[in-house]
C-alpha cells in the first residue's frame, strides 16, 4: 500500500486528530505531532515500550504449520463469514502472519485492510505477504490510533480484545469476527504437558465481555482430528502461547513416549463467532 492509504486509517495517538501523509516517510496531525513510517511499509504507534509480541521464531513456526494447510478449514470458515459482509475495509487485530487476512482478501477483491499487531515482526510479515494491506504496530489494550468507524469488519483470531475500542473503530452495524479455541483443542498435547490449557467457559466469558457493545450474530464450531509428525507438532506448539513455556515442555517430552511415533492424532477444535456492533 502507500503512505496515503496508511494515513487514511490513522488518528494521532496523543490528540486523536486525523493524521496526514508527509513525504517521504512521515505522518503528521494539525497539532504538530509527527510519526515516522517504517521503510518496510508500516508504522509503530506504541505509547509504552517493553511489550512482548510474537517473536520471529514463533512466526516462522506458524508459517510452516499453517502453510501445510492444517487450519485450512478454519481459514475458509472465517473467510465465508467476512465475505458475506462484502466489506470495503477490514482491520485484522492480532494479524500474526496474515494467514487468515490473506484468505479474506483473496475472496473480497474490493476490500483493503489494516494489519495490527503488537509484534513488529508480525506486521512486517503480513504487509509483505498480503496485498492491499497497510500495517500498524499498536497495543490493543490502549486507545487504538485508528479513526472512528474506519472498519466494516474487524478480524480477531486467537488474539486479545478491547470491546470499547473495537466498537469505536467499527462502523455502525459493523461485524466483529472472533475465533477462540474450544476446550478440547490440542487436548492430546495438553495431556502430554506440551501445550497450555484452554479455559472451560471461554465462549461464555467472550460473549459476556463483549455484551455491552456487541450481540452474537453467528456462531460455528469446527473440530477435526489431524495426524501430525513430530516436526509438525513442534511447529504447532512453537507458533502459539505455549512457545513461551517451550523449555518446560521440552523437559516433559521424555515422558511423552506416545508422541514419538511417526504420526500422532491431535484434536483441533475452534469456535468462530460473528458479533454485530450494537447501536449506541
Amino acid at each position: 500500500m502507500s503512505l496515503q492509504t496508511l494515513s487514511e486509517w490513522l488518528r494521532c495517538p496523543v490528540c486523536f486528530s486525523a493524521l496526514s501523509p508527509q513525504e517521504p516517510l512521515m505522518v503528521t496531525c494539525d497539532a504538530g505531532h509527527s510519526y515516522d513510517v517504517n521503510k518496510r511499509g508500516f508504522i509503530t504507534l506504541l505509547r509504552s515500550r517493553g511489550l512482548i509480541g510474537d517473536s520471529a521464531e514463533m512466526l516462522a513456526a506458524r508459517d510452516a504449520f499453517l502453510g501445510a494447510g492444517w487450519y485450512a478449514s478454519l481459514r475458509e470458515a472465517v473467510t465465508r463469514v467476512v465475505a458475506s459482509e462484502s466489506p470495503l475495509t477490514v482491520v485484522d487485530i492480532g494479524c500474526g502472519t496474515g494467514y487468515y487476512l490473506g484468505g479474506v482478501l483473496d475472496q473480497v477483491p474490493a476490500a483493503r485492510a489494516l494489519a495490527v499487531d503488537i509484534s513488529p515482526a508480525a506486521v512486517s510479515r503480513t504487509v509483505r505477504n498480503v496485498d492491499r494491506t497497510d500495517g500498524l504496530v499498536a497495543n490493543v489494550w490502549s486507545p487504538l490510533p485508528i479513526k472512528d468507524g474506519a472498519a466494516d469488519v474487524i478480524l480477531n483470531v486467537f488474539a486479545p480484545r478491547n470491546a470499547a475500542e473495537f466498537a469505536r473503530v467499527l462502523r455502525p452495524d459493523g461485524l466483529l469476527v472472533v475465533v477462540i479455541p474450544q476446550p478440547s483443542h490440542l487436548r492430546e498435547l495438553r495431556e502430554a504437558g506440551r501445550a497450555l490449557g484452554v479455559q472451560e467457559d471461554k465462549a461464555a466469558v467472550l460473549i459476556s465481555g463483549l455484551a455491552e457493545y456487541f450481540a452474537v450474530h453467528s456462531r460455528q464450531q469446527l473440530s477435526a482430528e489431524v495426524w501430525l509428525t513430530e516436526s509438525e507438532i513442534t511447529a504447532l506448539v512453537g507458533m502459539g502461547p505455549s512457545a513461551h513455556h517451550q523449555s518446560a515442555a521440552d523437559d516433559l517430552r521424555e515422558d511423552a513416549d506416545d508422541l514419538t511415533v511417526d504420526r500422532h492424532p491431535v484434536t483441533t477444535s475452534f469456535e468462530v463467532f460473528g458479533f454485530r456492533r450494537l447501536s449506541r
